[in-house]
This record gives structure tokens, sequence and C-alpha cells, in this order.
């Protein structure tokens, strides 16, 4: 799918911090944290919510009244005359949020589209399913959040497993994945340290849900653990002769991310006369039962053929890696190294709170292009049920 109208201001996006499993935003509604983080990025960015005319929420875990939740999200943002849809598709949904908002504006409608996303791992739902023809009428019970991580019911296995078949059979070993997961630890830091993060995270972020009295502040990321070669070396693989460990796999998070998107002219206003960034191509994939990590690959190559590029084009490029087998396997396949992508950081460090997580890398991806000129960026990340969606965007300097 190829774009050519859809564009973001330059600054037009942002993120909350990412925080741990029942961690520091744990307690909060998701629709309430993306509107109140959304409302700060709007004051910053000198964005007024009135001019909107349309928007795109994603979520992928279910909340209460969060059936009523783009219009709900509309009225907390300031803008109660809009609507739009709603997108769950995973891990994949901040990416096909970007697609459907720049669809809607190619076809000629959503001319100013907050595209915002937001999840919450943490106190996820415990839901009923009643079956009146169950044993005494008992019905099933769902874990939402840690059964849907446990089996896909189509191909029968967990993520974690799916990510050790794709090792298995393209020989990546647990050394391989150790190096990696060590330097994207040192890629992260480097954002910390450098305050790369400032460019695009609303922090410190004080949480004020009674408009009140602030119950606490939070800094940064919360949840990223210190990384060590010999840290790593002594942890023990997540499954019986797996090569997984807790070191080189993501963890459960919570936080919220969203973006502008909007015609060139308008973008350009809102960026204060600063080139917008052009929002490319979109593409997705599907690959066999239980090989998930492989669906990037040809997501990113449909992306990229959209685009009109190759990935050698690319002057940056963002992954969502839930596993550092993804990185690996995706680097040996399209011909690059493995070490010179995801800088500053990528989910497999400082979390996955499902659908805010690729937003807040493709906003960290444009960044990068921007302090480098300018340059077409790729994202690309997996989803569950062994797919993948990947976005191309031009950052021009």
């Amino acid at each position: 799918m190829r774009f050519d109208k859809a564009f973001l201001p330059a600054g037009g996006y942002w993120t909350s911090p990412f925080t741990k499993w029942q961690g520091s935003l744990g307690s909060l509604h998701p629709v309430w944290l993306a509107a109140d983080v959304t409302k700060k990025a709007f004051a910053a960015k000198g964005i007024d919510a009135k001019e909107l005319d349309s928007l795109v929420f994603g979520w992928t875990i279910p909340a209460r009244r969060i059936f009523y939740g783009g219009p709900w999200l509309a009225g907390l943002i300031g803008a109660p005359g809009i609507t739009g849809a709603i997108i769950s598709q995973a891990c994949a949904t901040s990416a096909a949020a970007l697609a459907h908002a720049a669809a809607q504006l190619q076809c000629g409608g959503g001319s100013a589209t907050a595209v915002v996303t937001t999840d919450k791992c943490s106190n996820g739902p415990h839901l009923y399913y009643p079956d009146p023809n169950g044993p005494g009428g008992k019905g099933e019970a769902e874990d939402w959040v840690w059964d849907n991580f446990s089996l896909d019911p189509w191909a029968n296995n967990s993520m974690i497993q799916t990510a050790e078949n794709v090792a298995k059979e393209s020989g990546i070993t647990r050394e391989e994945q150790d190096a990696l997961a060590l330097h994207r630890f040192e890629q992260y830091q480097e954002g910390v340290k450098s305050g790369f993060f400032k460019r695009t995270m609303i922090a410190p972020y004080d949480i004020n849900p009674s408009g009140k009295r602030v119950i606490g502040t939070v800094e940064g990321d919360e949840g990223v653990f210190p990384t060590t070669k010999e840290g790593l070396a002594k942890l023990r693989p997540m499954l019986p002769d797996g090569t997984i460990t807790f070191g080189s796999q993501t963890h459960p998070a919570d936080g919220t991310a969203g973006m502008i998107v909007t015609t060139k002219d308008r973008a350009k206003a809102w960026g204060k006369g600063a080139e917008p960034v052009q929002v490319c191509s979109f593409g997705t994939a599907r690959v066999e039962k239980g090989f998930m990590a492989k669906a990037v690959v040809p997501a990113a190559q449909r992306a990229l053929d959209a685009a009109g590029i190759g990935v050698k084009d690319c002057k940056v490029i963002k992954t969502h890696n839930p596993f550092a087998v993804n990185d690996i396997y995706m680097a040996r396949q399209l011909g690059i190294e493995a070490e010179s992508f995801n800088n500053y950081g990528s989910s497999l460090v400082f979390g996955h709170p499902q659908g805010p997580t690729g937003a807040r890398l493709i906003a960290e991806g444009v960044e990068e292009a921007r302090m480098k000129g300018g340059g077409y960026v790729l994202f690309a990340g997996c989803a569950a049920g062994d797919t993948a969606a990947a976005v191309v965007l031009l950052v021009k300097g």
C-alpha cells in the first residue's frame, strides 16, 4: 500500500514513558492515560484539538467502558465533535492505525487525524464467558493478557515457542541472542545519556487523575533491567532445551503514544514551518504456523517495495523485537548487520505495552532521521498469529 498525501508535522508525535508490569501507570484507566498524555503533548506542540476532524484509536487489551473508547477519548482531549475507527491488531496496532489514517486521507477524508494508541498490560481483565451447555451451566474463564500470550488457538503454541522455532530452524544460538540483547541495552543507555528520549517523551509525567492532586511522577521509562554479559550468561532458558532467556525477550508494560496525520500544508503549519514527514507505505505479512519472527521480513519487504526503495536506502531502521531472535533473523534475511539498527533503544529493552509500542518506535525513528539530516525510516515488527506489519516514512532534511 503506497501513500503520497499523508504527512506528520515535524514533532507531531509523542509517547509517555513506558512503565513496568504493576508499576506507576498500572492503576490508571488506559483511555484516561491516553487522553492526559495527548493533551499534554498538544499543549507542548501547539496543536489545537478543535482543528482535528478525525480520530483513530488503537488498543488491544480490554478495559472498563472501552466500548466507547473512540468518542470518549475524543471528548477528553477537547475534540467532542469527532470520532473514528478503533484499531486492534495485536502488536501491529500502531502501524495499522497509522495506515488507516493515511489511507483515509489518501481517499479524501480525515484531513487532520489524531492517531492515539494505548494499552495497559497491568491489571488486565479476567473474563468469564457464560456457557449454558457446560457442566451445571458452568462457563469458561480467561486471563486476557497471560492466556493470550501463552496460546495461539490456530498454531497451538505460545509466542515464545514461535521464537524458539525460528531460532532452531535458522541456527540462531543462545550466545548470539545474549550478545545482541546486551548491544540493544547499550543502545538504549546511549539514548538516556544523550537525552534523545526528550525529543518525543512527555516526561517527567505527573499523574493527576483527580485534577486536584499529583499522586506520582514518572521521570522516564520504568522497568528497564540492568544488563551485563555475565548477568545474561547466568539466566536459564524459559523453555526446556530452549535458547531464549528472560534477558533476550521483552517484558509487558504500560503506556501510550500518538501522532498527527494530516495534509502536507497543515503539517508544515503545525510543524512551525519545518519540513513535514511523509508517510510512504505500509505492508503486512503472515507466515507458517508457529514462526512469528519470520513474518517481519516479508512485511518489511512489502513496505519497501511499495515505497520503491530497498533496505539499504533506509537511514534508520526500527523494529518491535519481542525476542532478540527477531532482529538476528531479519538482519540475516535482508543482508544487514543486526547491530546497525535500533539505535537509542527498542521494545526488547524498554518493554511492550502492545498497542502503543510501534507508535513510540516510529516517533523515535523519525527523530533519529531528523538528527541525521533526513532520509527514509523503516519500522517493522511482528504480531500475534505469525503476522507482522511495517511502514516506511520519509524525513526531509
